[in-house]
């Protein structure tokens, strides 16, 4: 599916902007997405380095522009482009959760204000936390390059080991088994590592788009599916 729409991208002026605009706005969630882990999990005062009510607004503008950019390309082509026009819609809108869970992970930093340490948990934190921000950084590459084997690693990757390691902290946290973690701490830990998963899975369902077609986003790769898309 990507491919075909990477080569549309190409040749159209309006989809060629909308796609710059969705590389524009993953930047700007990466930056969000680093200063707000940043600031929960290595500053002692819940301080941020960068304006995150305004990159908010500038992805939301991005979001819509690119809407309009695709609403009005398909105004003009007819529905032979519909497929790919649909794609980019629904990237887009991964693209604008992320941001939002970037600012879900700040809340955390302001609620939580001391530098947030998992305690007995911190070694499993601090990895899906490590895992999560390369997935990302992996994610915006093949994204950009249109790389389909790493997408492929990416969507196996998460799949199979992130979202599980997610899961088991917070079962751990939850079920009462990490009895050092305060109570806020703890609450604080496990909203973090499921804003990570979240995060990750928002990652995974962009990156299906360069291997999948339009009705698979978000899903597993099957090899030789047939599709009209």
């Amino acid at each position: 599916m990507w491919r075909n729409l990477f080569n549309l991208f190409r040749k159209d002026t309006l989809f060629t902007q909308a796609m710059s605009e969705s590389h524009q706005m993953l930047d700007i969630d990466l930056q969000m997405f680093e200063a707000s882990v940043e600031s929960l999990r290595r500053s002692n005062d819940g301080s941020i380095q960068v304006d995150l009510k305004g990159m908010d607004k500038e992805i939301n503008r991005f979001e819509r522009d690119v809407r309009e950019k695709v609403l009005t390309h398909l105004a003009v082509s007819g529905p032979s482009d519909i497929a790919s026009g649909l794609v980019l819609v629904s990237i887009v809108i991964d693209i604008e959760r992320i941001g939002d869970y970037a600012k879900n992970i700040y809340d955390l930093a302001c609620y939580h204000p001391e530098r947030l340490h998992g305690g007995s948990m911190e070694e499993a934190v601090a990895d899906v936390e490590a895992r999560t921000t390369s997935l990302f950084r992996e994610m915006v590459r093949a994204f950009r390059e249109n790389d389909q084997e790493k997408a492929r690693e990416i969507m196996t990757s998460y799949k199979g080991a992130l979202s599980t390691d997610c899961e088991k902290i917070v079962e751990r946290i939850v079920g009462g088994k990490a009895p050092d973690l305060s109570g806020g701490t703890g609450a604080a830990i496990a909203l973090y590592v499921r804003y990570l998963k979240r995060i990750g899975g928002h990652s995974r369902n962009i990156v299906t788009s360069v291997v999948n077609p339009f009705p698979r986003i978000g899903y597993r790769y099957k090899k030789n599916k047939s599709s009209n898309f």
